[in-house]
Order: structure tokens, then C-alpha cells, then sequence
């Protein structure tokens, strides 16, 4: 079995060498009665640490940083009032300083020989944690072998992003406790990192020797959050980030509706992975809703586009087809992005490509009427700047639910339209061969949309993006980048308020 580093050995993995400063102070004193007090005695003497936790400070790749890590040499890791106490005035600490923190538990959760006020105590650490993300800092969590109980279930599984050790058990009740209590074993590997990782509970797993390479991408990502220089609503400073570019030329010719519909549809088409690879200076792949759901078909990013870091939700078409639709699980994690955003404080990009929603009695049961309603709503009010792309198919409540942006880019073959054109036809006519003729009556296609007030520009396609993918993908990404960059040098309350303003008064004269 491989040797798993101690507390003290993961701070020197991933923190620059010397520069770790404790910020730990004497435990307090939890009044232990005598066998109590004996085991803590020989926990220090074991371990070499005086608490299950080690907080402090230090460089990671030049970068300053808060650290809490658990020593699962000490009582298994567990937390009692003391290590608590001292993790909450860490996290305190942490958001005082405005420093990005780094959690990283090993622990079988709850000191049983402090009962109910060790595990009431979670509560606390809970709320510091809370207090740290709404401050707009990164918490950031490295689950290590193993993590357990209260802990898992308070401030393990809190993190904007979370990392996982290779082969570490990480589960609420820990599979000793379950087969004591149950009768009855866990199915092998369900509580391992791996399988949380295909459940969308983590992000990644990571060996420890390459946790710091990982941390730095993401901390180099939002580190770059644009805005911050400024003062939000006001104005009154100059904004972060690179001045705009000047504006790509749109198409001069329109492309009749159901040309664009079939080029959309062709399987070459490049779509928000390729935009990525051809436009993207950086990328982290993040993986599911964070509440043990993943879709393929819906990819969740950090990504930069030149100097401006964003949350990147893309449709991705190559997931999508006859054996798979955009599912309710695939909104929650777009739901999990908008957040991200929001607390964040990152602008958020959609990217719009699917050929519709899931239609199953599966997608019924699992809301995915609620999950379209509830990503319109918080795209509409989410705080940060937000900029959607309609980048091929876009059909019915699916697209809908990543439209709605401060700017709405579409390139030219990209086409809206609340269900396929042949659907469409066969309500109004009863016969799917209208289809052409109903998509250019509906205005599905990019220049009626931009004519009505959909969308703000056009991205030409020289043809068929199929046949100039690359080119293609770097115009999309030069209009991004201009979007980007314009509404970032926006004052939040005039950028919010016109949003709010385009949604309220689409659809009507003047």
C-alpha cells in the first residue's frame, strides 16, 4: 500500500520549501477526564502535533496562502472543541487577510470522547467557511485517505473546487461504523475517490506530489479575477483587466433559416471543446453538480480567453445524440457553474449547442422543467458580467437555459428556436416537410435574431464552420474576448440594470 504523507509532509509537498508559518496557538483547554487527558497525552507524543489540525500560512508557487491540514496521526484526526477552535479561527483569519485557503482533512470525523458538543461544533466551521466564500475568496479542499464523517459533512465538502487522493475512502459513515450499525457491507469502491469522481462529487483526483502543480493553475486562474481594481456599482476606479478589442466585422449576407439549421447540423462541426483548444490560454476541467450527478453533455471549466479568467458551461454537441439528451443533471451542473461564478466573483460564459432536452419519463421525475426555470432565473440576476454564445443547434428549453447573458454572441449558421423546426411543423401543419419554410416564418435564424433584440452580434462563418474549424473558433473567441473586456470596464449597477432592462422589454415595439 502506498505511504500517505502526514500533515507536516503535504505542507512541504506543496507549499514553496520554508516558507510554512504556523498560526497555531495553544489548544483550548476541553477539561478531559483522566483516561481522556491520558490519550491526548500520548496522541502528541505519537504524532508530534498537539491538535488533530495544523493551520497557518505560506507561498504556493510565489503565491501566499492559508492552510488548515488534518494529521490523522492524532486520534485518527478526529475534531473535538479544540481542533475546531482552531480551525474556525483559521478560516476567520484566512478572510480577514483576503488569502485563498486550502483545506486538507484526514479524518474519521467526530471525537466520540467529547460527544454531542464536538459534533455541535461542525456548525461553527460551517459558518466561518460561509463567511470566506461569500467574501469572494477561493476555498479550495483536498480530501486525503481517509475523510469521514462530520467532518466530510461540514467543511470537506464546502470547497469551490475539490481535489481527491488517489484510492482515499472518503464517505459519511466510515465502512466499519456500516457494517456495525447495518449489518451489512458497502459495495467495494463506493467510497473511494475514483468513484466519487465519476458521481461529479469531486473535480480530480490528485496525487499529492502533483496537488501544488494543480493549485497553481486554479489559483493563477482566479488570481486574474478581472474587476477587482475598481470600486463595484460606482465606477469610480479604473478597471482590471485588458482593454477591449476592437469589434469583429459581421457577415453582410443573411443565411436562409433552414441552410443554417442543416449546417448546424453537420458532425464535423466544431463545437465547445474545439473552441477551447483553439482559443483558451488555460483550462481547468471540472467535473459534475458537486451533489453526485455528472452529464457529459454539459462541460464545467475555469478557462482564461488571453487575460480575462471566467466559469466557461458548454453544450457539448460530441455528448450529445440519440443515445444521450441534455438531462436534468446536466442543468444542475450549469446551476453549479452559475454559482461558481457568483461566488467567485468570475465573469460567466455559456456556450449554447444542443439539439434539445432529454424526453423521458427519467427527466420528468428528475424536474427538468424546474432546473431550465431556475438557471433563467439566476443567469437574469446573477451579479458578475455573463456572456452566452450561440455556437450551433439551439433547440428549446435546453439552449434557452444558458441564453440569457449581459451579451449574446451567435455565430452565423447558429439558429434559437423553441423546439427543432420539424417538431415545430408538425404542430402548425401537421407534416414535418415545412419545417424550412416554419423556421423562417419563426425567425430562428441569426440575423432575425439579432434584428429582434436576441442577440448583440453575429460571428461570420466564411461558408461552413465545419470547413474552417480553427478559423472559425479563433473569431468566435476574438468577439468573446471583446465582450469579455467590455463589460468587465462596466460599472456592476448599470450592467445589471440593462440586463435586466433587455430581458423585461424583449418582444416589444421600439
Amino acid at each position: 500500500m502506498a505511504v500517505r504523507p502526514g500533515a507536516r509532509a503535504l505542507l512541504d509537498s506543496t507549499l514553496d520549501s520554508g516558507t510554512f508559518r504556523t498560526w497555531d496557538t495553544p489548544p483550548v483547554d476541553v477539561l478531559p477526564d483522566r483516561a481522556y487527558a491520558a490519550e491526548l497525552d500520548r496522541a502528541r507524543r505519537e504524532s508530534g502535533c498537539d491538535e488533530a489540525i495544523l493551520t497557518g500560512e505560506g507561498l504556493l508557487r510565489g503565491r501566499r496562502v492559508a492552510v488548515a491540514v488534518g494529521e490523522f496521526a492524532f486520534l485518527a484526526g478526529s475534531v473535538g472543541t479544540a481542533a475546531a477552535e482552531r480551525l474556525a479561527v483559521a478560516v476567520e483569519r484566512a478572510t480577514a487577510e483576503g488569502l485563498p485557503l486550502l483545506v486538507a482533512p484526514a479524518s474519521g470525523g467526530t471525537r466520540m470522547q467529547e460527544g454531542t458538543v464536538a459534533f455541535v461544533a461542525m456548525a461553527k466551521i460551517a459558518v466561518a467557511v460561509d463567511a470566506h466564500k461569500r467574501a469572494g475568496l477561493p476555498y479550495l479542499v483536498y480530501l486525503r485517505h481517509p475523510t469521514t464523517g462530520g467532518v466530510l459533512a461540514s467543511w470537506g465538502s464546502l470547497g469551490h473546487i475539490t481535489a481527491a487522493e488517489p484510492g482515499a475512502l472518503v464517505g459519511f459513515l466510515g465502512p466499519r461504523v456500516h457494517r456495525i450499525l447495518d449489518g451489512v457491507d458497502l459495495p467495494e469502491g463506493v467510497q473511494r475517490a475514483e468513484n466519487l469522481l465519476d458521481h461529479g462529487l469531486v473535480d480530480a483526483v490528485v496525487a499529492p506530489g502533483d496537488l501544488a502543480g494543480l493549485l497553481d493553475r486554479v489559483l493563477g486562474l482566479l488570481s486574474g479575477r478581472p474587476g477587482t481594481a475598481r470600486t463595484h456599482g460606482t465606477g469610480a476606479a479604473q478597471p482590471s483587466g485588458p482593454a477591449p478589442v476592437p469589434a469583429p466585422a459581421e457577415p453582410v449576407e443573411d443565411t436562409p433559416a433552414w441552410t443554417a439549421v442543416t449546417r448546424s447540423r453537420r458532425p464535423e462541426r466544431p463545437g465547445v471543446r474545439a473552441l477551447l483548444r483553439h482559443t483558451a490560454t488555460d483550462v481547468v476541467h471540472l467535473s459534475g453538480s458537486g451533489e453526485g450527478e455528472t452529464d457529459p453533455a454539459m462541460l464545467l471549466a475555469l478557462a482564461r480567453f488571453d487575460d480575462l479568467p471566467c466559469v466557461l458551461l458548454g453544450q457539448d454537441r460530441d455528448r450529445q445524440g440519440p443515445g444521450h439528451a441534455l438531462g436534468p443533471a446536466a442543468l444542475r451542473v450549469a446551476r453549479r457553474g452559475i454559482r461558481l461564478a457568483a461566488e467567485l466573483g468570475l465573469p460567466l460564459v455559456t456556450v449554447v449547442d444542443t439539439p434539445g432536452a432529454a424526453l423521458s419519463q427519467e427527466a420528468e421525475e428528475q424536474g427538468v422543467a424546474g432546473q431550465i426555470a431556475r438557471c433563467l432565473t439566476e443567469l437574469v440576476t446573477l451579479p458578475v458580467p455573463t456572456v452566452s454564445v450561440l455556437l450551433g443547434q439551439g433547440t428549446g428549453g435546453a439552449a434557452l437555459a444558458l441564453t440569457p447573458a449581459d451579451r449574446v454572441l451567435c455565430a452565423q449558421n447558429s439558429w434559437l428556436s423553441p423546439l427543432p423546426p420539424e417538431g415545430a411543423s408538425a404542430i402548425v401543419h401537421r407534416t414535418t416537410d415545412r419545417a424550412g419554410e416554419l423556421a423562417e416564418q419563426q425567425g430562428v435564424a441569426s440575423s432575425a435574431l439579432r434584428a429582434r433584440g436576441i442577440v448583440d452580434r453575429v460571428v461570420p462563418e466564411l461558408d461552413v464552420a465545419a470547413e474552417e474549424p480553427e478559423a472559425f473558433c479563433l473569431r468566435v473567441g476574438r468577439a468573446l474576448n471583446h465582450e469579455l473586456a467590455d463589460l468587465v470596464a462596466c460599472p456592476d449597477e448599470r450592467r445589471l440594470a440593462e440586463r435586466r432592462a433587455r430581458y423585461r422589454k424583449l418582444g416589444l415595439p421600439g
